[in-house]
């Protein structure tokens, strides 16, 4: 198995590199120092249009110089392919590895040693940046044994979100993955979902308890009185549908960068953080064994230090979890991670350190 510290690719600066696979490490790279999303796409693009070529027409366009002449391979991308297909490592990939190859941060490793996955991520189907495969082989090659899918619940209209019905035909989509991926490794059922202004859940509860992962979340009118802002987030979690609290204050801490936007147009804002009755809210999470999470964007730092030490001293679960809309975001694990450890969460209590099946029935309703 792959190491679970995000290091199980090869160090292409001492080995040759497939063309496909050197624009999705460049990608990679980019993403997950949070580069511009336009900056990303060409890569993938790129990728995607040489994948159906096989090896043998890659080479014969390199030779007649007409890889170009593809939609969606310019100047830059080609230049990587026609380095790789000569058994050269591209430059392109070699400038990454040396500046953004390294670990994100100091600290945590322990921890991000014993995850075994991460219960919140986007697709291309809600307000991610690529296809469901392409964040499950990302997630297979960091060396996880799960990955929850948590597209956007339909309130979420800016992050385009799912419908019962698209949902219903992602879960079916799910089912074709873990069908292919075998024993290996589990694609989870899962949403992030709104946790709209009384409380409820945004979605059809059938639906819902159908999935293996439900991370509820607020998204609008985060500037919600504080009384009332609490009834509604101890509703939430109390709720036996409910899985995990996601990014309990909605603060943003600097400007986001490198996704889709999603959740709204703020994205270039940073934003204060929900005022609730934070002990009454883990309090709840308590009492109904929902875990809180430690979301890992570095743009929200969420929940601050000073609230998952309280929630830590009220005995709460966690869920360490990167709110990836990216392949290479996936990596935010080690910024969790590191917050994490350093404020003395112990492993145990951190439900994506457990195995799939401890994990899947605790979350069942």
């Amino acid at each position: 198995m792959p190491s679970r510290q995000g290091r199980a690719r090869p160090t292409v600066a001492a080995m040759p590199i497939e063309p496909v696979d050197a624009l999705r490490r460049i990608a990679y790279l980019l993403e997950r120092h949070r580069e511009s999303t336009y900056r990303v796409e060409a890569y993938r693009t790129a990728a995607a249009a040489i994948l159906p070529l096989g090896e043998d027409e890659v080479r014969r366009r390199v030779r007649e110089g007409t890889l170009r002449e593809l939609p969606g391979v310019g100047a830059s991308t080609s230049a990587v392919v026609e380095q790789a297909v000569t058994g050269a490592v591209p430059d392109k990939l070699a400038e990454l590895e040396r500046t953004h190859g390294g670990p994100l941060v100091e600290g945590g490793e322990a921890l991000r040693a014993r995850l075994r996955g991460d219960l919140h991520t986007h697709s291309s189907w809600s307000d991610g940046g690529s296809p469901v495969e392409e964040m499950v082989a990302s997630a297979m090659e960091a060396g996880h044994e799960y990955l929850a899918l948590t597209d956007h619940s339909p309130r979420l209209t800016v992050a385009n979100g799912l419908s019962a019905a698209r949902l219903r035909r992602q879960l079916e989509v799910v089912d074709a993955v873990n069908a292919h991926t075998g024993a290996s490794f589990t694609l989870l059922k899962g949403i992030e979902v709104d946790i709209l202004d009384d409380g409820e859940l945004d979605q059809d509860r059938d639906l819902l308890a159908r999935l293996d992962v439900r991370v509820a979340s607020v998204h609008s009118k985060l500037r919600m009185e504080r009384a009332a802002m609490t009834r509604r987030m101890v509703a939430a979690v109390r709720d036996p549908l409910t899985s995990v609290l996601g990014h309990c204050t909605g603060r943003r801490v600097m400007p986001r960068a490198g996704d889709r936007g999603g959740e709204g147009r703020s994205g270039g804002r940073t934003r204060p953080p929900s005022e609730f009755d934070a002990e009454a809210v883990f309090t709840a999470c308590v009492e109904s064994g929902t875990a809180v999470e430690i979301n890992s964007r570095p743009e929200r730092q969420d929940p601050p230090d000073e609230l998952i030490t309280l929630a830590l001293e009220l005995g709460c679960l966690f869920a360490v979890s990167t709110d990836a809309h990216a392949p290479g975001q996936l990596d935010f694990l080690a910024y969790g991670c590191e917050r994490a450890q350093r404020l003395g969460v112990p492993v145990e209590r951190v439900v994506n350190t457990w195995p799939v099946d401890r994990l899947v029935d605790w979350a069942r309703p």
